[in-house]
């Protein structure tokens, strides 16, 4: 039997929420161990990181099981459900990535055109040698993390990137960066002739089967919306930016988030050239030490351990230029693989893996930015504890 320390949490209030976290399935001996195996991951790390709410959902053999643990919002001491809206962050990327696959397959645009072929106003740049593809796998030559502050504004983008100068040649190296994929996902949506926000919440995510996604939340939802609290515990929400849809903009449930990942899981319930388009961003373009990099998605052989998929996951990977080795051509995904992606904005922090060999798969949802370090070990202890 899994043990269980309930963590502190800041109110009487709280502490009710914490114990009626809620789940769907039966109440037989396997499901009460797999709920208090949840518990022993989340409980400690909520109580050492202050998190008011956290939300996760797990896919096992087709089953989907919700574990939902404190509040939404502080203020108001509403409940964590499988549908509050958390903002996910980065892994926004993958949705922007799969759109640019999608727009492949479509024939609208190749991963191997040069950026300024796809938006001419980048003609006469450092953007007339590189490809989307690069864009889309952070090896533009050293974009950095984020836009300066002065350039962050969609009016603004186009001037910086005209003067930008590479540090490396494009294509040596990795350097994770919101404008290098934003511009990927962005350059995808022009050569669908459409803008990038329409051609996701019209197109793409209804073609996902998600009906609970968004980039702007209507006011309507704005009730299911998380508050995010940042780390001195004031209410936080992610601010408009350059390319913030593309890169870090959407805000989604557990449930649809799942969904999600189960269209990863299973893509042959999809149409064809979505099918297509993630089977692209599940290959494996180039590896830096033992993680491959998808579109979007990164990937480890599987069984992964710990060590491997923290330090694919590390402040280092994320902040530092890494030399790539490019597998040439691109190894499509292996089924025994751990795909994953984490995403943070300043009031919430996301973490998504997923199995296809086991069929598992697993959302992390929580209205405070924590490290992705406590987010990976919670999945893994449960993964493993799942598949052993």
């Amino acid at each position: 039997m899994f043990k269980f320390q309930l963590p502190r949490l800041a109110s009487l209030s709280a502490f009710a929420l914490f114990l009626g976290a809620s789940h769907c399935m039966a109440a037989t001996k396997s499901d009460d161990q797999l709920d208090a195996l949840v518990k022993a991951a989340i409980g400690p790390v909520m109580q050492q990181q202050n998190i008011p709410g956290v939300a996760v959902a797990i896919t096992l053999k087709g089953q989907q099981h919700y574990f939902n643990y404190g509040m939404a919002s502080k203020e108001d001491g509403k409940p964590v459900s499988k549908d509050t809206l958390f903002e996910i962050g980065s892994v926004s990327k993958t949705f922007a990535t799969t759109l640019t696959a999608y727009a492949q397959a479509s024939g609208k645009l190749s991963l191997s055109d040069r950026a300024s072929q796809v938006w001419p106003d980048l003609r006469g740049s450092a953007f007339d040698t590189i490809s989307v593809l690069q864009l889309a796998t952070y090896t533009a030559g050293g974009l950095p993390l984020q836009f300066p502050d002065e350039a962050d504004h969609p009016d603004k983008m186009l001037a910086y990137f005209k003067q930008w100068k590479p540090v490396y040649a494009a294509g040596t190296h990795r350097q994770y960066s919101n404008p290098s994929l934003g511009l990927s996902g962005y350059l995808a949506a022009k050569s669908m002739g459409q803008p990038f926000d329409e051609l996701m919440e019209k197109n793409l995510l209804p073609k996902l089967g998600l009906k609970h996604t968004y980039l702007k939340v209507p006011q309507d939802q704005m009730g299911l919306y998380a508050q995010g609290y940042g780390k001195d515990g004031k209410p936080v929400r992610v601010s408009p930016g350059a390319l913030d849809s593309e890169a870090y903009g959407v805000k989604t449930s557990a449930a649809d988030l799942l969904r999600y990942v189960e269209a990863n899981l299973k893509p042959a319930t999809l149409e064809k050239p979505l099918q297509q388009a993630i089977a692209l961003t599940h290959s494996g373009y180039y590896t830096v030490g033992e993680m491959r990099q998808g579109l979007g998605w990164e990937h480890y052989h599987y069984p992964a351990s710990l060590e491997t998929l923290l330090s694919g996951n590390s402040t280092e990977m994320a902040m530092e230029a890494h030399k790539v080795q490019w597998l040439n051509p691109p190894q499509p995904a292996q089924d025994a693989a751990w795909f994953n992606k984490t995403g943070s904005t300043g009031g919430f922090g996301a973490y998504v893996a997923f199995v296809p060999s086991e069929d598992i798969g697993i959302v992390i949802l929580a209205n405070k930015n924590y490290p992705n370090a406590e987010r990976i070990k919670i999945a893994h202890n449960i993964v493993s504890a799942l598949t052993e």
